[in-house]
C-alpha cells in the first residue's frame, strides 16, 4: 500500500458513514493522487486530484462530469456527522481551531470548515451552520527538499518559498525542517501555526520533522518571540508570511542573527512584488534566495531558484 493510499484510508474515516462506504471503492489511481475531499451541502461530493476534479454517482461510479439527477449529493446530515467525526464528538475541545476555520486530524491532515461566522466585538469566536468541509490530505515526501538544498548550497541567509495553493510549499517546508535539523545539525524552531507542518495531534507529532522544536498553534508573533527568547535557534521555519506583524517578527529574528525559511502565496516575481509586506522583506534582503514552485500538477518541484540579488540588484 502506498503512503498516499494509507493517508486516504485515515482521512476516509472522518467522512460520514454513507459517503465513506462509497469512496472506499474508488479506483486506486484516484486514491493515490487525491489531494482533497470536498463536501458541500446539497452539492455533489468532489474528489480533487492534481489533474482533475472527480465526482461520484449514486451507484458508486466515478466521473469528471456532472450527470444530472445521478450525482452523489452531500446532505446536511452528512455534513453534521462528518463535522462531529473530525471533532471526535467533542466540539468544545476544538473550539480554538474551529474559530480559525480548520481542525487538524490524526496523521496531520486538515479539515477546513465553512459556515456562518459568529463574532464578538469584530472578532470571530465560532462558526455555526456548517455548510462545507474540505479535507486536505497530507502526505510526506521525504527528501523532496534535497534538490533545493543542493542548488542553494547554503541556507544560512534564509529562503522564501513561493507557490500557488497545492503546489507543495508545506510539504517542502516540512522536509527542510527534517533535513536541516538532522543531517545539517541546525537548531531549528518550527512555528506550526495551523498544525500542518508537524501535524501535532494530542501532543504527538504525526509527521517526521526531525529534531525540531515545535511551537504548535502559536501565532507567528508569539512563536518568533518564544523561539528567540528561549530556544536559541539557528533557523526558524514558518509558513505563509503576509501581514505586517509577520514582517516585523521576521525582521526582529534577522536582527538577532537567525535565518528564516518561510513560504508565501505567489506564483511569480510580479505577484511577489505586488504584495507590500513581502516586497518590504525582499527589499530589506531578509532572504538570500527565493524559490518559485511549479503548479499543482507537479507538486513540490522547483520551477525557478533565484538569488535575491537577481530580484533586487
Amino acid at each position: 500500500m502506498t503512503d498516499n493510499n494509507k493517508a486516504f484510508n485515515i482521512v476516509a474515516k472522518a467522512v460520514c458513514t454513507s459517503i465513506n462506504k462509497k469512496i472506499m471503492n474508488i479506483p486506486t489511481e484516484i486514491k493515490d493522487n487525491l489531494q482533497e475531499i470536498r463536501l458541500r451541502v446539497n452539492r455533489p461530493l468532489a474528489l480533487c486530484c492534481p489533474e482533475d476534479t472527480y465526482f461520484m454517482t449514486e451507484n458508486g461510479c466515478v466521473t469528471n462530469t456532472f450527470l444530472d439527477q445521478q450525482m452523489l449529493t452531500v446532505s446536511s446530515r452528512d455534513i453534521f456527522e462528518t463535522f462531529n467525526n473530525i471533532c471526535n464528538y467533542s466540539v468544545y475541545s476544538k473550539q480554538n481551531e474551529i474559530k480559525n476555520g480548520f481542525v487538524t486530524l490524526k496523521g496531520g491532515h486538515r479539515a477546513g470548515i465553512c459556515g456562518t461566522a459568529v463574532a464578538e466585538k469584530g472578532v470571530i469566536t465560532n462558526i455555526r451552520d456548517i455548510s462545507s468541509i474540505n479535507i486536505r490530505i497530507s502526505v510526506e515526501h521525504k527528501n523532496c527538499a534535497k534538490p533545493i538544498i543542493e542548488k542553494i548550497k547554503d541556507l544560512r541567509g534564509g529562503l522564501l518559498l513561493c507557490g500557488a495553493p497545492c503546489s507543495g510549499k508545506t510539504t517542502i517546508l516540512r522536509d527542510l525542517a527534517r533535513v536541516l535539523s538532522t543531517e545539517y545539525k541546525q537548531k531549528t524552531a518550527l512555528i506550526d501555526e495551523r498544525s500542518e507542518l508537524a501535524g501535532t495531534y494530542r501532543g504527538v507529532y504525526q509527521n517526521d520533522i526531525g529534531m525540531c522544536d515545535v511551537l504548535d498553534g502559536y501565532s507567528k508573533t508569539e512563536g518568533f518571540t518564544h523561539a528567540l527568547r528561549s530556544l536559541s535557534p539557528d533557523i526558524i521555519i514558518c509558513d505563509e508570511l503576509g501581514n505586517a506583524d509577520d514582517v516585523h517578527s521576521v525582521e526582529n529574528a534577522i536582527n538577532s542573527g537567525v535565518s528564516i525559511i518561510a513560504s508565501a502565496h505567489c506564483s511569480n516575481e510580479t505577484e511577489l512584488m505586488a504584495k507590500p509586506q513581502l516586497k518590504r522583506l525582499i527589499q530589506s534582503k531578509a532572504f538570500t534566495n527565493i524559490v518559485f514552485l511549479n503548479n499543482r500538477k507537479n507538486v513540490g518541484q522547483a520551477r525557478k531558484v533565484m538569488s535575491i540579488n537577481e530580484l533586487i540588484p
